[in-house]
């Protein structure tokens, strides 16, 4: 019996992963973590038939702070570079979206530096500057607790004073403001003080699921109205309540709140690959292309999928990253 073809998207932008770092807690920049086979994310299991973009992010934990913060970033930033040469024939490391184009029409997947958790910036404004010349691309603010910044969803408490200016210099420095983990509080006092659009790089829809992580519509609505991206988070916890995800269908329900929401344009992909738990559907870069088939299946247009696979992410990136 004939099976279907499976259609492959053009290309795929991927917002978060946490495939760099070698462990939550241990990571010493050590391990060649980006061809790991142990890794859901690595190299080789990129489909070769799909032009792929990644942010690869530093992850800190949030008791990892001050020398100690800035020594952990340092090592898994070198270990970035490190495999950007060693893997050279599958990767490049990027900036910009032209770097990205360049990456592309070698067939090398296109790899961006950022970092999770504004810990790394250890209370220093002068760090930003710093982090901008390594090549940071983006910044998670905070993680689930408390750092020098502000404060993800296990408290109140919204950005601080340094917080607000770090928001500003980061965006002075082409850095680009990522939400995800922010606390509602904290979303309220960015909203006052930022200039530039900003990024939720792996967050789903609050209404759909209510974990404090998803955002809620008000949150979506404001980022549809500054030209902001989402990209959507494969966890299964972030997907349903009940953590029971037993098809793309339960991801599609947060597609669908987006889209009512006018957020066609702002809609991504962040799968937070190696760094959650995920469904069996969306268990590998391999299923995540098949998205593509699948939004077309449920009615999308061309135009709508290629929206969410990666054209929304690329427009996005040529507005702000250069």
């Amino acid at each position: 019996m004939r099976q279907n073809k499976i259609i492959r998207p053009y290309a795929l932008i991927d917002l978060h992963c946490d495939t760099l770092t070698d462990g939550k807690y241990t990571s010493t920049g050590t391990l060649d973590t980006l061809e790991d086979p142990k890794r859901i994310l690595s190299l080789s299991s990129i489909p070769k038939d799909v032009h792929w973009a990644q942010f690869y992010a530093v992850f800190i934990p949030d008791e990892v702070r001050g020398q100690e913060a800035i020594d952990y970033y340092e090592a898994n930033r070198n270990s970035f570079y490190r495999q950007m040469e060693k893997f050279n024939n599958q990767v490049m490391a990027c900036r910009t979206s032209a770097d990205m184009k360049a990456a592309w029409e070698v067939d090398k997947t296109a790899a961006f530096l950022t970092i999770e958790n504004g810990s790394a910036i250890a209370g220093d404004l002068k760090r930003i500057k710093l982090l901008a010349d390594d090549g940071v691309r983006a910044l998670t603010l905070v993680w689930n607790g408390e750092n020098e910044l502000g404060s993800g969803h296990t408290t109140n408490h919204g950005l601080s004073d340094f917080g607000k200016v770090a928001v500003r210099e980061l965006e002075d420095q082409g850095i680009i403001v990522d939400i995800s983990h922010l606390n509602d509080s904290g979303f309220d006092d960015l909203l006052k003080i930022a200039k530039k659009p900003f990024m939720a790089t792996h967050s789903n829809a609050r209404a759909v699921c209510s974990h404090k992580r998803n955002l809620t519509d008000d949150m979506i609505l404001e980022m549809v109205h500054r030209d902001c991206l989402i990209g959507l988070n494969y966890f299964i916890k972030f997907i349903k309540d009940d953590g029971n995800v037993k098809d793309l269908d339960d991801l599609y329900r947060h597609v669908e709140h987006f889209f009512a929401l006018g957020a066609e344009k702002n809609l991504a992909l962040g799968s937070d690959f190696d760094g959650a738990i995920l469904p069996e559907c969306l268990n590998s870069p391999a299923d995540a292309a098949e998205l593509y088939q699948y939004f077309i299946s449920k009615g999308l247009t061309q135009e709508q999928a290629e929206g969410i696979m990666y054209k929304n992410a690329q427009n996005f990136f040529q507005n702000n990253l250069g």
